[in-house]
């Protein structure tokens, strides 16, 4: 992940230990993943077996681990970190490279 962002120079973790609370905004969406992944089970394949329920919310809940870290990240610097999008700020800023950290 960058430091900073390459077009306004924000910088993404205001203070250390921040993304610790994104571990509890994942675990939300882990915790939905899994209700609707059972759920769907339940009245698509008619209620199978335990194993049946378990493969699947492990293998769903691993695919989808990347994004997880990711949107939870996002989720709480928009809620937390005091950050918004503004697109005609971002349109005005002079454009410049920065390269992504080898971490």
């Amino acid at each position: 992940m960058y430091e900073s962002c390459p077009v306004c120079g924000q910088h993404y973790e205001p203070e250390v230990g921040f993304y610790w609370g994104a571990m509890y905004i994942s675990y939300g969406f882990s915790t939905a993943i899994v209700f609707l992944t059972g759920i769907l089970l339940f009245y698509l394949a008619h209620d199978p077996p335990v194993w049946v329920y378990m493969t699947s919310v492990a293998a769903v809940v691993v695919a989808l681990t990347p994004l997880l870290f990711r949107y939870a990240r996002v989720v709480m610097l928009y809620l937390f970190g005091g950050i918004t999008y503004d697109p005609h700020l971002a349109g005005s800023l002079p454009h410049h490279r920065i390269e992504k950290p080898d971490n």
